[in-house]
């Protein structure tokens, strides 16, 4: 787990500048990348972790700052910016939160509505984990989610994402297939209620589902990076119908082996679908890589990978789609000095990299 909070720490303020600039939409590439926005906090302080996940929709960004100690030592909160001003709106925290909550491992965010998991908190057992629904245009928390059969250590919150009024919360340690089979909870955004409680058909131990989660109008995508169907952790995603839980698909590299960790990223827009498989060595050894899926029948379109490609560069490690364009994260990538970090924007319809995207004050780690 920390090697994954250190990598989206890493790679968080990166791809919210990719996702920043997916949102403007003039007749042609040319001039779409001359802005660039860089988003802190406010009070933003040595080890907040500020960026350890990012989420944006319309006009407004948010960002997760797991180990701000607002409400003790790693309470955790979250920030809402205007897209259009780079402007900071909102500083959300949790209602109870408490030292040690991590309020902010996760965001998302869907028209006025966010949601922020903290993956640490107590309320039935430690590290049951949370997640809670904020009004973006005030800040208000309107709800408190947990998970109907939440225990301890099942770091609920690990992923969360939002579409309309239906939102998605992961949680890695469940245990209906086994110790850390993993889960993921549909909940109604305008009353807080529990809808449905999706798990893989094939859950088996330690397969994490629930890594990541992704949601599009009636389908959510589930990210299972410890699956070991092509070999230990080559991992695997499931498709769901959200209206009634069942599962649709269960997708797989075409390439699958040991390790690849594919499923540690997931996003969805229309009838596509983004993995990440950030520790793929097909192209050199953690280079790492993303596919493209057809979410109507499952069927795999393109593989991904970077056009300079390098062993390390932990190219999958986030992914994001809108429309017909995807942008993946290589946190790992050195343009700048050692895990400087980048970004990559593809075009969805022919899988073909289009930008590469790096910060113009990156500097090493």
């Amino acid at each position: 787990m920390n090697a994954h909070r250190n990598a989206t720490k890493k790679m968080g303020v990166l791809v919210a500048i990719g996702l920043l600039t997916l949102n403007i939409s003039p007749p042609a590439w040319a001039g779409r990348f001359d802005v660039e926005t860089k988003l802190t906090a406010s009070d933003a302080a040595a080890e907040d972790d500020f960026s350890v996940s990012v989420a944006i929709s319309g006009n407004t960004v948010i960002v997760g700052a797991e180990d701000d100690d607002d409400a003790g030592s790693s309470s955790g909160s979250a920030y809402l910016f205007d897209v259009t001003t780079g402007n900071q709106l909102f500083k959300l925290t949790a209602s109870d939160g408490a030292e040690d909550d991590w309020f902010g491992r996760s965001v998302a965010i869907s028209n006025d509505t966010a949601i922020v998991g903290a993956i640490n908190d107590d309320d039935a057992g430690s590290k049951s984990g949370s997640a809670y629904l904020f009004d973006v245009t005030t800040g208000n928390q309107l709800f408190k989610l947990t998970a109907s059969d939440a225990s301890r250590y099942d770091w609920f919150g690990t992923s969360v994402a939002i579409s309309g009024n239906t939102a998605i919360v992961g949680k890695t340690g469940g245990d209906d297939g086994g110790s850390l089979s993993g889960s993921a909870y549909l909940f109604d955004v305008t009353t807080g209620n529990q809808l449905l409680k999706l798990t893989a058909s094939d859950a088996a131990p330690e397969d994490r589902f629930g890594t990541s989660v992704a949601i599009g109008g009636n389908t959510a995508i589930v990210g299972a990076q410890h699956n070991d169907d092509s070999g230990s952790d080559s991992g695997s995603a499931y498709l769901f119908d959200v209206t009634t839980g069942n599962q649709l698909f269960k997708l797989t590299a075409s390439d699958a082996a040991e390790g690849d960790r594919f499923g540690t990223s997931v996003a969805i827009s229309g009838n596509t679908a983004i993995v990440g498989a950030w520790l793929d060595n097909h192209v050199a050894n953690g280079a790492g890589s993303a596919y493209l899926f057809d979410v109507t029948t499952g069927i795999e379109l393109f593989k991904l990978t970077a056009s300079d490609a390098a062993a390390d560069d932990r190219f999958g490690v986030a992914v994001g789609i809108s429309g017909n364009t995807a942008v993946v994260g290589a946190y790992g990538d050195d343009d700048a000095g050692s895990s400087s970090g980048s970004a990559y924007l593809f075009d969805v319809t022919t899988g073909d990299q289009i930008l590469k995207l790096t910060a113009s004050d990156a500097a090493l780690y």
